[in-house]
């Protein structure tokens, strides 16, 4: 599993501050990939709508939870996929492709694996497949994207650890780095990471601009093309 550098403590500080919105308006000025891509879709769910923006490094791998074992009722925890969550920066977010035909029948997040998770270092988990137990893991902090709801984990088990996944349209490789909040979740180029905040600064300045000159009595269709200008 690759790792990334990590960035400072002050630069995840400063990323902390701005939603995702504010985030990918920044990243387009930029210019390094199509504006259509690098966030979850519609079918992913933010559990925790009014939590802070989660930010953290992506633990990947994929999952299934409609097929029982060979032999056995259950399949075993693996702690190379623990191991594997430790040898990324903290904070983590685990990210977990479901692959199953109809993804979503189990879930491999709830109030247990949310506890260790957390002890490993996560801040969050992303999934196209589903999550349950949701207000135990709301009081323990951790954030959660998922497609579906679920009663049971059915027969939930990882596999393929650090593989690149896609969830939601987005796709993910280990170490991405993920902000996440009530509108969806984002992948920040790594490259441009430490940049971000001071560019979505001066878009969040911009657009003020432009709010509040529409609340303004000098609010003018032509001088609204000038001043929207500044936001492009």
């Amino acid at each position: 599993m690759p790792v990334s550098a990590p960035l400072s403590e002050e630069a995840l500080t400063a990323l902390r501050q701005f939603d995702t919105c504010t985030i990918a308006n920044a990243i387009e000025k930029f210019q390094i990939r199509l504006r259509n891509t690098g966030f979850t879709n519609a079918s992913v769910h933010c559990r925790f709508p009014h939590a802070g923006p989660m930010l953290g490094y992506a633990v990947t791998a994929r999952l299934r939870t409609e097929d029982p074992p060979i032999t056995g009722f259950a399949f075993h925890n693996r702690t190379d996929f623990w191991n594997a969550i430790q040898r990324v920066p903290r904070p983590s977010v685990l990210v977990l492709e479901d692959m199953d035909p109809h993804p979503g029948r189990g879930a491999f997040v709830g109030d247990v694996h949310a506890a260790i998770l957390k002890a490993l270092g996560c801040v969050g988990h992303v999934t196209n497949g589903a999550v349950r137990e949701v207000p135990s893991v709301g009081r323990m902090g951790l954030q959660l994207f998922s497609g579906n709801l679920a009663v049971s984990h059915a027969y939930a088990h990882i596999y393929d650890v650090g593989s690149p996944v896609e969830v939601g349209g987005m796709e993910v490789h280990a170490g991405d780095l993920l902000h996440g909040d009530l509108h969806g979740v984002l992948n920040i180029p790594l490259e441009i990471a430490a940049e971000v905040p001071g560019v979505a600064s001066t878009v969040r300045s911009a657009e003020q601009r432009v709010i509040d000159f529409c609340s303004s009595s000098e609010f003018s269709v032509s001088k609204l093309s000038e001043i929207t200008k500044t936001v492009e």
